[in-house]
């Protein structure tokens, strides 16, 4: 997509652009049949992305850090969607044990699984370390967006196998992907506050969000599993995962603001993603304004991918140790 393009919100190929809302690229879907988790779908374009799939029939399930901002989005929603089937789920994704226990209780509604789409995040916080150790936003953004999909996966497959229904992975990534680290990601300095940057960390978990979907989906596909894994940049919208940088962000604003989404915007490509026919098939691609986009070169490195994947194994595996 081109700058005109994002200014105007000219469609691109698949007849949506810039300008395009969630409701308007999943108009006349009916998702009856299928049920979606949303990370992070108590606010901002996660919220309005579990209001679309409620919307189009979907079964939802909220899963969320703050349960009080959750329920609260499930009332909003249902108020003015009175049979939209909406649930909701505790989950920290800063936290293994949380994502481990979110699986359980997940488990336990025993309904199917088509769709993933892991929305939450983090943005531009200073340095911390994770519950398990690990820096804050690439815990947050990748480990635990990583550590939820694998423990689904099987569900997922399932799911697939049984309804013959293409299942749906979707990674939010961004367009900072392109602002990362020299070599892309600081493997050996994952958790290093020397050199830290809270751009370059976000631009370094955004861009392990692509490696993910790009090696998941090659994985599938080399086993033949009907399930699609895809990333999306959705913009820039002004939402709470700016609270970090929010003079920043509005200062910014100021001087770009034509370039900047509204929320229903925001979550347009998600939606797109996840539930459009036009989709079917799609898998290892990155998508802008849901059109095709091609990404950063560390991005499309697929030995990055594959050291990524092994490097995530082990911090899971090093945090489950007693």
């Amino acid at each position: 997509m081109s700058i005109f393009s994002l200014i105007t919100g000219r469609p691109g190929p698949s007849g949506f652009g810039s300008a395009s809302t969630a409701e308007q690229v999943t108009e006349g879907i009916d998702a009856s049949n299928l049920t979606a988790i949303v990370t992070g779908g108590a606010s901002g374009i996660g919220l309005e992305t579990v209001r679309v799939l409620a919307l189009r029939k979907a079964h939802v399930i909220i899963a969320a850090r703050n349960m009080e901002a959750a329920n609260a989005a499930k009332q909003l929603i249902l108020k003015d969607n009175e049979t939209a089937r909406v649930d909701v789920l505790k989950l920290d994704l800063s936290s293994m044990k949380s994502v481990r226990a979110f699986v359980d209780d997940f488990n336990a509604l025993d309904v199917p699984l088509n769709i993933l789409i892991n929305n939450a995040g983090v943005m531009f916080c200073p340095f911390q370390l994770s519950k398990d150790g690990i820096e804050m936003q690439f815990a947050t953004n990748h480990i635990g967006h990583f550590l939820l999909t694998n423990l689904l996966l099987e569900k997922m497959k399932n799911t697939a196998r049984s309804t013959g229904i293409e299942g749906r992975i979707v990674n939010l990534s961004s367009i900072a992907h392109n602002y990362t680290y020299e070599h892309g990601i600081r493997f050996d300095q994952i958790n290093d506050e020397s050199g830290y940057s809270d751009k370059r960390a976000y631009g370094q978990s955004k861009l392990a969000n692509i490696l993910h979907a790009n090696e998941l989906s090659r994985c599938f596909q080399e086993e033949g599993i009907n399930i699609t894994v895809n990333s999306v940049h959705p913009g820039l919208i002004m939402t709470p995962l700016m609270r970090y940088s929010e003079l920043l962000m509005r200062v910014l604003r100021v001087f770009t603001f034509y370039l900047w989404k509204n929320v229903p915007q925001g979550a347009s490509t998600t939606c797109y993603v996840a539930l459009h026919p036009n989709l079917k098939g799609v898998t290892g691609k990155y998508h802008l304004d849901c059109n095709e986009l091609e990404p950063s070169a560390f991005a499309r490195d697929t030995v990055l991918a594959k050291k990524l994947w092994d490097f995530s194994n082990k911090l899971v595996s090093s945090a489950a140790k007693p």
